[in-house]
């Protein structure tokens, strides 16, 4: 029920994230294949990864924003999804993806380029903090359940912890910086990714469709719930495990030869 909705809410913005993630592909590996025009496929790389991520970001927005819904099927029109808002949250993730980026950069290189993204970093943390800002307000103003959840007493003592937290956690972000670690920013920056996905949560649990169609709803028969269950538990503990290999075996600063 929930695909059946949503998706083609968002067929538009789903296709340009997919499109947008071949070619970053693409781009990536002929880079390193095609010496000669190495430039070109940079910016395609570039081009890429910013047509995936905002596209990403708008898809966000647009759930987040609300889908029109008709009895158990999508009811909108196909330009539903395009909205300041939605265009809003597409920047905030360009500016939040590119703080991860950063980050990893000062992770993973020295000298010139280690203190360029230093200084991105710290740029960038800011326009963070701006973006979050300027989304969970606007956020508010989207449906009357998401101000209640946030705001209505005695709701908001708790809900209160996860802005706090995130000036806490922006705090030591910057901290890190300044002390010039290599791997605190990176974590810092995933513990703020955290408290928004938490933020988001707060702000629509438990629909799935916000404010049109619940968790409960949208459940699939229990025989398909066990069957992905027991898929999930074989692959989970696989996926974290080659996830961990790869971070040993590309521990480290990046090299100057070949991938890394």
């Amino acid at each position: 029920l929930a695909y059946a909705i949503i998706l083609p809410a968002l067929y538009a913005p789903m296709i340009a994230m997919l499109l947008g993630l071949v070619f970053r592909g693409v781009a990536f590996e002929f880079r390193w294949r095609d010496p000669a025009h190495r430039a070109f496929w940079d910016k395609a790389f570039t081009t890429g990864s910013v047509i995936a991520t905002f596209a990403q970001g708008i898809a966000l927005g647009a759930l987040l924003q609300g889908i029109t819904v008709r009895g158990r099927s999508y009811a909108g029109g196909w330009w539903e999804w395009l909205s300041p808002f939605s265009l809003l949250t597409g920047v905030g993730l360009l500016v939040g993806y590119a703080l991860l980026g950063t980050c990893w950069l000062n992770w993973k290189t020295g000298g010139g380029l280690q203190r360029q993204a230093v200084t991105y970093a710290g740029r960038l943390g800011i326009g963070l903090l701006i973006m979050i800002g300027a989304i969970s307000l606007a956020t508010l103003r989207l449906e009357t359940q998401y101000y209640h959840r946030w705001l209505s007493f005695p709701g908001v003592l708790a809900t209160a912890q996860v802005p706090l937290a995130t000036l806490i956690v922006t705090f030591l972000f910057y901290r890190s910086l300044r002390l010039k670690r290599d791997v605190q920013p990176f974590l810092w920056a995933l513990a703020l990714f955290g408290l928004c996905l938490t933020g988001l949560g707060v702000s629509i649990w438990p629909d799935v469709v916000p404010a049109r169609v619940t968790i409960w709803e949208a459940a699939a028969p229990v025989r398909s719930q066990v069957f992905m269950l027991v898929g999930a538990a074989v692959m989970l503990p696989v996926i974290l495990a080659y996830t961990a290999w790869s971070y040993w075996v590309f521990r480290g600063k990046v090299g100057t030869e070949g991938y890394h």
